[in-house]
């Protein structure tokens, strides 16, 4: 039975930029993510009763505590998520959840992910960087076994995986460059989109560098700064909005490991669990999907979510791809906006574009690449290597 308790009314989604030219403090950035996603929503800060964060670089401990007192709000409701890349998603769930069950009315999901302040004194200026770049702490597994033999970071886990699905399944490396391609071509209509005035073709991708084999550097996303928040709120609230409400009707969550290396099966993600759960818990079907968001950090990862999430069967992926056009104008629209392939991956806020995407897609806002149809969704976020996922089916009312 579908639910119909939360509804996402509005959000914030700043342009991702190579070069932030004003950087700001993580709270500085929630505080104008999140006036702007209540201006959107035609909401007012007083009836916001809750937020979900990802964390806080200005308070690593008691990070809700922190953000409450400075946005001056009082809560019901503080959490962080800390998923990898499906945090955003996992985020407006959670966000869903805790207004389904009566605890609050109106929450913010806030994705902050601009270059903070530099800071001055002992050794000369130097820019403050989140700790996950410096990658896992020695005493973790992988800092003992995994990163002092070269397995670190994203690109030779997902290369590992990339190889391992090419081999058993003979996806073609056309069928991979054409997810890319295809993701360009919504990306040209995107206004806020890095590569907007970048159009590519499948030799374009091949041609590109080679990062790890059998990743070539189009294949992958660009790191970019960027910001991101949505409203979520009752159902009730949700008739005064400004734009048309977007019902969470179903989502689904699954965790496997951290790393490729404790991956039981590499052609194999948990996309597959959190979809099945998310599809029972809305009541819907695949077929009835209008179009999909899927994380795309590597065109391998959206190859293996068409499979796991029940688009296409294992190992048919890469026929799928051949066989359908994944742009705004095809008949499998995926990632609308570009994909963070083609809009640009802005930090932790890269995830929560795709939210937006279906977002504004069902609102009918999407512009020049909105859809004649777009009244389900369904978005995926993925984090770590191909470890977590979440799963959201997004309905218009």
């Amino acid at each position: 039975m579908a639910k119909r308790s939360a509804a996402l009314v509005g959000f914030a989604e700043w342009a991702p930029q190579r070069n932030w030219d004003n950087p700001m403090f993580g709270m500085e950035a929630c505080v104008k993510l999140a006036a702007e996603a209540l201006a959107d929503a035609g909401l007012e800060k007083g009836e916001v009763d809750g937020f979900v964060i990802g964390g806080l670089q200005e308070s690593p401990m008691f990070s809700p505590l922190a953000l409450a007192e400075y946005l001056g709000i009082q809560t019901h409701f503080g959490e962080i998520v800390d998923i990898g890349g499906a945090s955003s998603a996992g985020m407006i769930w959670r966000a869903a959840a805790a207004i389904e069950i009566g605890l609050c009315e109106t929450v913010l999901v806030l994705v902050p992910s601009t270059p903070p302040p530099v800071e001055t004194g002992g050794a000369g200026e130097k820019m403050m960087l989140p700790p996950y770049l410096a990658g896992d702490s020695w005493g973790s597994p992988q800092g003992q076994f995994d990163i002092p033999y070269g397995l670190v970071a994203a690109s030779p886990g997902f290369a590992l995986v990339a190889q391992r699905v090419m081999s058993q399944y003979d996806v073609t490396p056309e069928a991979l460059a054409k997810i890319a391609v295809d993701e360009r071509k919504s990306a040209i209509k995107n206004p806020k989109a890095v590569f907007k005035e970048k159009p590519i073709d499948i030799d374009d991708v091949l041609n590109s560098p080679m990062v790890n084999d059998p990743i070539h550097l189009l294949e992958m996303v660009m790191p970019c700064w960027g910001g991101g928040a949505v409203v979520v709120t009752s159902a009730e609230r949700a008739k005064r909005a400004l734009h048309r409400p977007v019902f969470l009707s179903g989502y689904g969550e699954f965790i496997s490991h951290k790393t490729v290396t404790y991956m039981h099966d590499l052609t194999v993600t948990p996309a597959k669990p959190a979809a099945d759960q998310a599809f029972a818990m809305a009541g819907a079907e695949r077929a009835s999907v209008d179009l999909c968001s899927f994380y795309d950090c590597f065109t391998i990862t959206v190859l293996l979510t068409i499979e796991d999430a029940g688009f296409a069967k294992k190992g048919e992926g890469g026929y799928f791809v051949e066989e359908h056009d994944l742009s705004y104008a095809g008949d499998f629209p995926l990632n609308t906006h570009g994909g963070q392939l083609g809009m640009g991956q802005g930090g932790a806020a890269g995830g929560l574009s795709h939210v937006v995407d279906s977002l504004t897609q069902i609102q009918g806002r999407a512009g020049d690449r909105q859809l004649a149809k777009a009244d389900l969704a369904y978005v995926t976020g993925v984090g770590g290597l191909m470890a977590s996922n979440v799963g959201l089916v997004m309905e218009g009312a």
